[in-house]
């Protein structure tokens, strides 16, 4: 345990609960901090005097993504990253956790002058939830984005497209195109996450090592019909696209269990009727569709499926039936020597833990292509994300930072 290094968990809070008050939303107590928008914009600023001050010369690429550097210049760097940008009324950890975390760290190796024998880059990336899809900064930066997906991508809420958002922000949306990084400037990647979910404080376990990422894909589906008088149009003549919808949401439990497995997940997460008015019959109902496993036949099994239910509903109720796929995410594993090496940390730190998957998807699945990556977990309390109420005890914020710091450092002697 001596050889082991500790950090602050108190200058952690500190800059956690500063970072908040960026898209705060008073009503709600929710952070409003979506990609592309002025809040996410500032939160950036903020992070780049905070890598500044270390003297990490902070730096935008043409994704927005925030970089900073500590070391060599030119070497090849072990990679600390996650995001920045929140769901709407989303809470305090999710993303921010992993980066000032990473400030920690560069702030313990500067004031107990630790040698590295490679530079460390912390990551700011933009995009991650997902607001137009994917998630823009970690493609950018290995080499996942396409020039026609940059150009199409829009906000299905709002109906903005990616390279409005980004051209309201001063960023080129072309210029994402030269973020990649190159596979030999990268000795590894890790990320340190809240959990998102209920299983490591159900196990009474403090830390989860991420044995892999499960894949999404993103469909905005259409169920089209004829908008009519609620009053003089008879129930069995009616071309009702909610009913359609709602005939498809209770068939999802159908086709989990039919094409699925235990880490299946189908979501329909926003509904828009219309033409919306209370005495009109729904002539078109627009919703999305996210699914979620571990296994990529079985998205496709389960996407096929999908496809196939929705087309008899249409049918059934004479509707037309579209769907734009928005994202296809395959699931992907994490570096069995980067789990190795933070599974020995935990246990020479003597915390318990977990080997586990993460069924939300993280920056980390992107790097799993392109350079050694570790993803690492501690509780959520509740199992609760993306909600006001989302927390993690302070004491697993130091466990957990404390478990990316000796992981960090060990990498860097054993590369």
């Amino acid at each position: 345990m001596s050889n082991y290094h500790h950090v602050d968990v108190k200058r952690i809070e500190k800059d956690i609960y500063q970072l908040s008050q960026i898209g705060y939303n008073e009503e709600d107590k929710g952070i409003y901090r979506q990609g592309f928008t002025e809040a996410d914009m500032e939160a950036r600023k903020w992070f780049s005097h905070q890598l500044n001050q270390l003297d990490m010369n902070a730096r935008m690429d043409g994704a927005g993504n925030v970089i900073g550097r500590y070391g060599d210049p030119h070497k090849p760097a072990i990679l600390i990253g996650s995001h920045i940008d929140s769901v709407p009324s989303g809470g305090i950890f999710d993303g921010t956790l992993g980066l000032i975390a990473g400030l920690e760290c560069i702030r313990i190796i500067r004031e107990q002058k630790i040698d590295l024998k490679h530079p460390v880059e912390i990551i700011a990336t933009s995009e991650e939830e997902g607001r137009f899809g994917g998630m823009l900064g970690a493609q950018a930066l290995t080499g996942n984005l396409t020039l026609d997906w940059l150009e199409s991508s829009r906000d299905p809420s709002t109906g903005e497209y990616l390279k409005d958002a980004m051209a309201r922000c001063g960023l080129d949306y072309r210029e994402a195109m030269h973020a990649k990084k190159p596979r030999e400037s990268m000795v590894a990647f890790i990320e340190l996450h809240i959990e998102q979910g209920p299983v490591l404080e159900l196990e009474k376990k403090t830390i989860g090592i991420v044995e892999g990422i499960s894949g999404v894909f993103k469909w905005l589906v259409k169920l089209i019909g004829k908008a009519d008088h609620a009053g003089t149009a008879p129930m069995n003549m009616r071309s009702d696209a909610f009913m359609g919808m709602a005939d498809f949401a209770h068939e999802i439990s159908r086709i989990i269990d039919e094409e699925g497995t235990d880490k299946t997940r189908l979501t329909i997460g926003h509904v828009e009727l219309k033409p919306g008015y209370a005495h009109t019959i729904p002539g078109e109902a627009d919703f999305t569709l996210v699914g979620r496993d571990m296994s990529e036949e079985v998205m496709t099994n389960v996407a096929a499926a999908c496809a196939r239910v929705l087309g008899a509903i249409a049918r059934k109720h004479r509707l037309k039936f579209e769907y734009n796929q928005m994202s296809w995410l395959a699931p992907q594993p994490c570096s069995p020597a980067i789990m190795s090496q933070i599974e020995h940390t935990t246990r020479e730190l003597g915390y318990d833990y977990m080997i586990m998957p993460s069924g939300a998807g993280h920056d980390a699945q992107f790097f799993t292509g392109v350079t050694p990556t570790g993803l690492i977990f501690i509780p959520s309390v509740g199992g609760v994300s993306h909600a006001p109420d989302e927390w993690s005890h302070w004491e697993d914020v130091e466990k957990g930072t404390n478990v990316l710091l000796n992981t960090l450092l060990h990498i860097d002697q054993v590369n």
